[in-house]
C-alpha cells in the first residue's frame, strides 16, 4: 500500500485511516501557529518516515495571517487558506503523506468552517482535490440532536469533495483557543465521558453521507495538569465500538476515534486508546512548551545578544547570535525532538504510506 508524498484527500484519506486502524498505530495530529511549527512537523515526519497530521485552531490561523490584520474573521479565513497553500506546495518535497485538519470549531464558528468549505469548492474545481483534508465541529455543548443536524448538514456539504468531518461528543476539558472547559479539582467530571448511545446514534446518521471521525471524550483534557486532576478511561471507545458492531454486525473497531487532550497522557493509556480504534491522537501544549523550551534554553545562553547589538565591554557584535533564524531553529529543534517521542508513543515511526 502506497500513496503520493504530499496533502492527501478523498480516498487516499480513507486508505490512510484504515491503514492506521489495520496497522494498531496512530497520526499525531500537531497544532500550528506559523510556517515555524508547521515546517518543524514535516521536518520531524520525514525524519521519522512517519505520515502526519497538520492542523490549525482559529486562533492559529489568525496568527498565521498576522496579529496585526484588524478584521479578525477575515484573518482566520485567510490565514487558514495561507497554511493549507503551504503545506500543499512543500509535503511533497518532505516526502510524507499530510493530512490538513482545523480544530474545534464551536457553534460561533462554523461560520469560520462554512468560509473555509467554500474555498475548498474552488479548490477543488481547479485541483480536483479539495484545500483542507478534513474540518472538525465541536458543537459538544449542544443538544445531542442539534450536534447532529448540525454536522449532518456540513458533512453533506463536505462529501461532494470526499473532505471528512471530524464531529465531537462528549466534553473535552480544558480550553484551546477559547473552546473547551475549564477543569476544577473536585468539580463533578461526568460531562467528561461520552455515552456509547450517542455515539451508536451518530454512526446511524452520518454513515450514509460521507467518511467521519468521533472526538469521543473519555476523561481527555486539554493541557497538562496534576496527576490526579484527569482520570482517562479508554474503556469507554471500547464500548462504543461494541455498542455500533453489536447493532450492525460491522466487525471489529468500525468507528475512526480521534483522542484530544494528548498532551501529558500516560502512554499506557495511549496504547490502550490506539487498540480500540483511534487513529489520530493531537498534541499541542507538549510542542508549545518544547518550542518555548527550545527558544529559552538559546537565550539564556546567549543573554547578553538579546540586550546589546554590540558587547559594551570589548565591541564583539552579537548579530549571528539575535538573528531570527538562530532562535527560532532553536524552538524547532526542540519541537522535533518532541514529536520523535510522540511517533514512538503512536507506533507510526517507519509506518509511512508515501512513495
Amino acid at each position: 500500500m502506497a500513496l503520493k508524498a504530499g496533502v492527501v484527500c478523498g480516498e487516499d484519506y480513507v486508505e490512510l485511516v484504515n491503514a492506521c486502524k489495520e496497522g494498531g498505530y496512530a497520526l499525531a495530529a500537531v497544532n500550528c501557529v506559523g510556517t515555524d511549527s508547521v515546517n518543524a512537523v514535516m521536518e520531524a515526519a520525514a525524519k521519522n518516515n512517519s505520515d502526519v497530521i497538520i492542523q490549525f485552531s482559529n486562533g492559529g490561523t489568525q496568527f498565521y495571517a498576522g496579529a496585526g490584520m484588524e478584521d479578525a474573521f477575515q484573518a482566520k479565513v485567510l490565514g487558514a487558506v495561507s497554511a493549507a497553500q503551504h503545506v500543499h506546495l512543500l509535503a511533497e518535497h518532505y516526502g510524507i503523506c499530510a493530512v490538513l485538519h482545523t480544530d474545534h470549531a464551536n457553534r460561533k464558528l462554523v461560520p469560520w468552517v462554512d468560509a473555509l468549505v467554500d474555498h475548498s469548492e474552488a479548490y477543488y474545481k481547479e485541483n480536483g482535490k479539495a484545500l483542507y483534508s478534513s474540518h472538525m465541529l465541536d458543537l459538544s455543548e449542544e443538544d445531542i440532536d442539534d450536534n447532529l443536524s448540525e454536522c449532518a448538514r456540513m458533512l453533506e456539504r463536505m462529501a461532494k469533495m470526499e473532505m471528512s468531518l471530524e464531529i465531537e461528543l462528549g466534553i473535552t476539558g480544558g480550553e484551546e483557543d477559547g473552546v473547551g472547559h475549564d477543569i476544577e479539582e473536585g468539580a463533578d467530571s461526568s460531562h467528561l465521558y461520552t455515552q456509547p448511545e450517542d455515539v451508536l446514534k451518530a454512526y446511524d446518521l452520518l454513515t450514509p453521507l460521507g467518511h467521519f471521525s468521533v472526538a469521543a471524550s473519555f476523561g481527555n483534557v486539554h493541557g497538562v495538569y496534576k496527576p490526579g486532576n484527569v482520570q482517562l478511561r479508554p474503556e469507554i471507545l471500547k464500548n462504543s465500538q461494541a455498542l455500533v458492531d453489536q447493532t450492525h454486525s460491522t466487525g471489529n473497531n468500525p468507528l475512526n476515534l480521534v483522542f484530544h487532550g494528548g498532551s501529558g497522557s500516560e502512554k499506557s493509556k495511549i496504547a490502550e486508546a490506539i487498540s480500540y480504534g483511534v487513529f489520530k491522537m493531537n498534541i499541542d501544549t507538549d510542542t508549545q512548551f518544547a518550542f518555548a523550551e527550545g527558544v529559552g534554553k538559546y537565550v539564556m545562553e546567549h543573554s547578553k545578544a538579546f540586550i546589546h547589538q554590540i558587547d559594551p565591554e570589548d565591541g564583539t557584535p552579537y548579530k549571528k547570535f539575535y538573528d531570527p533564524r538562530k532562535w527560532l531553529r532553536a524552538g524547532e529543534q526542540s519541537f522535533v525532538a518532541r514529536l520523535d517521542e510522540a511517533f514512538v508513543d503512536l507506533g507510526s515511526v517507519g509506518r509511512s504510506l508515501a512513495k
